[in-house]
């Protein structure tokens, strides 16, 4: 047994028999006050024996009869799994006609020649010991005889007409009918006098299996299974009797009495039959056990009478029934206590007058003391309405007032004793603001002041602060802020706003606000631009059968030129009313040759643009009549699908009225079946859109053609389409269904393809069902939501993402056609590995003390597998945002809290948390607390006392989401607005070290300063000098050797070259950026900071652009733009980003 625990370990591998540890473990925790006993725990190795030896003759089976196939799998610990596979290690095909029974054999409804082999093999896999055993190979031999006769269905299982089944409360029920016939049987359920319960009813095996999930006592009852053919039919009846083990109604519960007390432990169970309930004290059956005469058993309650301290005990029921047994602890703890107060003494409560004081009297004790509270010394007992008494001790005073100020006394008292305590209560006056800022307009360019003046208790010290638009005032000069005015100087349309004076103490907070209306001289007169006027005085000329000539006058322009006119035109003869666009033409022209149709009753109107807008139409021109023709198109779109397995429904889009180019249209539609010598069959139908073909076979293909006539004549020859009748419910479900789990949220699912001509339509892909069972980390079901994804085309294969880790899944697969989805694949079973869980829940620091913190957290919300332990890392800031060493702890899974102790007194503290599986960490969570600097220093609050308040700013739950080539970073910030953001990154197994930005740093800035002044000074002396005239010797030479153009030198001869600004404007080579949405994304570069050496000044704007300096590990490379020569800092350093 491991120390200090009640944890028994047997260790069988270093030698030793598991059969020797065969047996009912059970085990008792005792001290003095009981003893307590856990439910009774068997030990059985597991077994996987070996197949018996046995002489198998070959099958010879006659076409059309049925057959069995025994597998008979040798009796193992646990049962193993069957399954039937041949010499390739390849699974048997199933179908209606070849299934596997729950008993492990293989059952043919009639047999085929195809199922001549020799090589059925029944496997039995036994998961516990993690073996598979074999059969020896069955061989089957069919043999033809002409003709094959079909027989009517009977029942190869189960035997009879009739049958028992008995299930227990809450299983899985698991019914099953498999007949022999040719054709091969359809299986059918029913339940006699009722329904199948729906969403608990599922079919497997093809119809074979009834299965009925959580199965209760309203499950009883007959069920019938029908196999039928074109034959006949059989059936057989089962009668199904649902049991139930123990089940709590009421479990017996812990007791806390004081002597004296009456109290009652309650133990109801059901089941069926009826549990019988028994009772132990301290593991001894009770009509044993020590005599106690405060205690009366009455069934399944005992009713204790007066207890005394010798009355603790423990107690255990045992309801059991002869499928199991339910066992609950609870102890009856007899306590005698004198009352104690856990609220400190002279603790001080402060509040403002006319709010609400609430004063703590935490306390303990037994029997229950009673609380009464007093003010002063000698005051009475505190009663009335203007108080209000908690049952945990609390005195409520709703409304306190200046006179509520005083010493206020707890007492405790109960009959072994008792115990007082006082604390003490200020009453402040309210702060106020007894002159609000007012409502301003100012014009432009003029000085305006808000005042706000306050009032409020002597010993509070106010805080005023000011807002803009309930945002902070702008970083701007012309904003002076002083004891009780807002000063605005030289005011722009931008200071327009609401101001607001906000007042805050410790205890209270005030506000006012005002707006400001900036106002501007009126504006001079502008130039008014307006849409153009209509055209007018429309004419046409040149009348042809198909063309005319449109001509107009343009309206005035309004101050913007006319860029286009846009020719509508009205046909009178078919739509009356409705104008449609004809075409358009540059602002310029004032004439339009137009082309038009036959038999249309024409009037145009036209339309100005300029870059204002378009003009109202003009008024519509004459009228004017073409005459009619043949026409000179056909429908469009023309389309042939079916709407039923046997029809054909022939669409088109009609012709638009002006298209029919004269009177009495109509539709001439024709069509025969593709690849068949057939001739086209014809109808003229009238001015429609759809014609339905009858008593076509189901999903051939058809040559269809619509051609337009009407009383001038034909259309030209149409174009032929080809189309298809009705299509109908794919035949058969995808078989081999095959998944591969590749992570623990992705899975590869594989099917066979269906045969084409099964599928009797278009075949437009699959869709795979699939949903989770169980979480295998929580053991709880949940309501099934089933997910669907669709696989366009002949696919036979697709991706499942986004699983949730360490869960159970099913799946079936389905084949789509135009009509609808086809019979589902047999449900598969698979499972996803563990992985990394979310980061935990929540993570509190409570009870700061000089040396200690308790932190608290909650597990994480989505563990995806098993929690091994959580990881606590920690660190010291200082005052410099510095990062002290390091301390990494490793907690166990099953802790939600930690004392941390032997801290630094008055230190803030950085914390890291996150949770572990086997397969890894998962996000951490970051919190930050402080220790305290002085114990009686310390004023605790009111309310929540003992918790850390947060810090500010704060950020929470920051996740990473890494790939190839970046990671995204995102995070929760709390705090006030405009604040920087430091990502910190780097090489695997180091933390953070901050960076200071010491371009903001004073020193710095005057050192920069200096700098700049000793360049300008040494520019300005060079200047003088060169000034100055005079021959140097350099000079000399120059005039000796004076070229017409003089080239410029070369580096390597040591003088200067042509100038180049090349360097200033070569990009920076080891830098990011850090994106405006606080994530972080790696370059493609492999490159990276660290290269260089990190823990240098290595900063970005806020604009995003790089003020820091590198230090250089790359000693070729000159130095550019801001390199620095400081030594490189060390490798394993963070870097940070602005």
């Amino acid at each position: 047994m491991k120390p200090n625990s009640g944890t028994l370990v047997i260790n069988i591998m270093n030698g030793g028999k598991a059969e020797a540890y065969e047996g009912v473990y059970q085990c008792t925790a005792r001290n003095e006050r009981g003893a307590a006993i856990s439910n009774n725990i068997v030990i059985r190795p597991s077994r996987s024996p070996l197949w018996t030896k046995e002489k198998l003759e070959p099958n010879q089976v006659r076409e059309g009869d049925s057959l069995v196939l025994h597998c008979r799998p040798p009796v193992g610990l646990p049962p193993p799994i069957i399954f039937w596979m041949d010499n390739a290690f390849q699974r048997l095909p199933q179908s209606e006609r070849v299934s596997q029974g729950l008993n492990g054999d293989l059952y043919f409804s009639n047999v085929q020649p195809e199922d001549t082999r020799e090589d059925y093999i029944c496997y039995a896999r036994f998961n516990h010991t993690q073996t598979i055993q074999q059969k020896q190979p069955i061989s089957v031999k069919v043999f033809s005889t002409k003709p094959v006769t079909e027989r009517q269905p009977i029942l190869l299982t189960p035997t009879g007409s009739t049958s028992t089944k008995v299930e227990l409360r809450g299983n899985v029920l698991l019914l099953e009918c498999i007949a022999a016939g040719l054709p091969t049987p359809v299986i059918r359920w029913i339940k006699e006098g009722g329904e199948l319960p729906a969403n608990r009813t599922f079919f497997e095996n093809f119809k074979k299996t009834l299965k009925i999930v959580d199965v209760s006592e309203a499950d009883s009852g007959n069920y019938k299974c029908i196999a039928r053919n074109i034959l006949g039919s059989a059936h057989h009846v089962i009668s199904v009797t649902v049991k139930a083990a123990p089940y709590w109604i009421t479990a017996p519960r812990n007791l806390v009495l004081s002597p004296g007390e009456d109290g009652t432990l309650i133990c109801r169970a059901n089941g069926n039959p009826k549990p019988n309930i028994s009772w132990l004290a301290n593991g001894v059956p009770i009509a044993i056990a020590p005599e106690d005469p405060s205690r009366k058993v009455d069934g399944d309650t005992i009713i204790f009478s007066h207890v005394q301290e010798r009355s603790s005990a423990v107690y255990q029921c045992n309801a059991s029934n002869e499928y199991g047994y339910l066992l609950a602890n609870a102890f009856v703890n007899v306590l005698a206590e004198p009352p104690r107060i856990l609220t400190p003494a002279n603790k001080l409560y402060q509040v403002i007058a006319d709010s609400p004081a609430l004063l703590d009297c935490a306390y303990f004790g037994s029997p229950k003391p009673e609380i009464e509270w007093f003010k002063g010394v000698k005051g009475s007992i505190l009663s009335g309405s203007e108080y209000v008494f908690h049952d945990n001790g609390t005195l409520e005073i709703p409304v306190a007032q200046k006179d509520s100020t005083g010493t206020y006394t707890c007492v405790a008292r109960n009959e072994l004793g008792k115990i007082q305590n006082e604390v003490q209560l200020e009453v402040k006056d309210p702060t106020m603001i007894i002159k609000q800022p007012e409502y301003k307009v100012i014009q432009r360019y003029g000085q305006v002041s808000f005042e706000c003046i306050i009032k409020h208790d002597s010993t509070l010290l106010p805080t005023v602060i000011w807002l803009k638009d309930n945002d902070e005032l702008p970083d701007d000069e012309r904003f002076l802020v002083g004891k009780d005015n807002l000063t605005i100087m030289n005011v722009t349309d931008k200071d327009d706003g609401t101001y607001t004076c906000i007042v805050n103490t410790t205890l209270d907070s005030v506000s006012a606000s005002a707006v400001l209306t900036v106002v501007a001289a009126p504006p001079t007169p502008a130039i008014i631009y307006a849409r153009p006027n209509p055209p007018f005085d429309l004419e046409l000329t040149g009348q042809l059968e198909r063309s005319v000539e449109l001509s107009w006058i343009p309206g005035d322009e309004n101050n913007s030129p006319i860029t286009n006119f846009v020719i509508e035109y009205e046909d009178g003869l078919h739509e009356p009313g409705v104008w449609h666009y004809q075409t358009e033409v540059p602002g310029t022209q004032t004439t339009v040759q137009l082309k038009l149709s036959p038999y249309v009753n024409y009037s145009f109107r036209v339309i100005a643009v300029n870059e204002i807008g378009r003009s109202q139409p003009s008024e519509p021109s004459e009228q004017y009549l073409t005459k009619s023709a043949n026409p000179d198109e056909n429908p469009s779109n023309v389309q042939g699908i079916g709407s039923e397995p046997d029809n054909l429904v022939i669409t088109w889009e009609s012709l638009k009225g002006f298209q029919s180019n004269g009177p009495g249209l109509q539709y001439k539609v024709s069509w025969r079946q593709k690849d068949v010598d057939d001739e086209w069959t014809s109808v003229i139908v009238a001015n429609v859109s759809k014609y339905i073909v009858s008593g076509t076979p189901t999903f051939v293909p058809y040559e269809i053609k619509v051609q337009a006539l009407n009383d001038l004549g034909y259309a030209p020859e149409p174009s032929e389409v080809i189309g298809h009748s009705g299509e109908d419910l794919p035949m058969v479900a995808p078989g081999n269904v095959q998944v591969h789990v590749i992570n623990s949220t992705l899975a590869k699912v594989h099917w066979d393809p269906v045969p084409l001509k099964t599928v009797r339509g278009h075949l437009q892909g699959y869709k795979v069902y699939y949903w989770k069972v169980q979480s295998l980390s929580r053991r709880s079901r949940r309501h099934v939501e089933k997910k669907i994804l669709t696989f366009r085309g002949n696919k036979t294969f697709g991706m499942l993402p986004g699983l949730e880790p360490y869960s159970s899944y099913k799946l079936n697969v389905r084949v789509v056609n135009g009509k609808g989805e086809g019979p589902a694949s047999p449900d598969k079973v698979f499972k996803t590995p563990e992985g990394v869980p979310s980061s935990p829940s929540f993570l509190k620091i409570t009870n700061p003390t000089l040396d200690s913190l308790t932190l608290e957290w909650g597990s994480p919300t989505h563990p995806n597998g098993v929690l091994t332990s959580y990881i606590l890392k920690f660190q010291p800031i200082n005052n410099t945002h510095e990062l002290g060493p390091l301390v990494e702890i490793r907690i166990p899974a099953n802790e939600s809290s930690l004392i941390l102790k032997n801290l630094n007194y008055s230190t803030r503290y950085k914390f890291y948390f996150n949770a572990q599986t086997s397969v890894g960490s998962g996000s951490q969570i970051t919190e930050e607390a402080v220790t305290i600097m002085d114990e009686a220093g310390i004023l605790r609050p009111a309310v929540g006392a003992g918790k850390v308040q947060p810090l500010y700013p704060r950020i929470r739950n920051v996740t990473t989401a890494a790939a190839e080539t970046y990671a995204n970073i995102s995070w929760e910030y709390e705090g006030p607005d405009h604040a920087n953001f430091y990502v910190e990154y780097g090489v695997a197994g180091t933390m953070a070290s901050r960076q200071v930005d010491i371009a903001t740093q004073g020193w710095f800035i005057g050192l920069m300063c200096a700098v700049a002044l000793l360049i300008l000074i040494l520019l300005i002396v060079c200047f003088i000098r060169r000034n100055k005239g005079g021959k140097y010797p350099v000079k000399e030479k120059e005039d000796a050797h004076a070229d017409p153009e003089i080239q410029p030198m070369k580096e390597d001869d040591g003088t200067f070259g042509e100038y180049s600004d090349a360097e200033d404007h070569k990009p920076l080579k080891k830098g990011s950026r850090t994106p405006s949405d606080r994530t972080v994304k790696k370059e493609d570069s492999d490159d990276s900071l660290v290269d260089y050496g990190e823990g240098v000044n290595g900063q970005f704007n806020e604009d995003g652009s790089f003020i820091g300096q590198y230090s250089g590990k790359k000693e070729k490379e000159p130095a550019e733009g801001n390199e620095s020569s400081e030594a490189p800092s060390p490798v394993n350093a963070m870097n940070s980003f602005v």
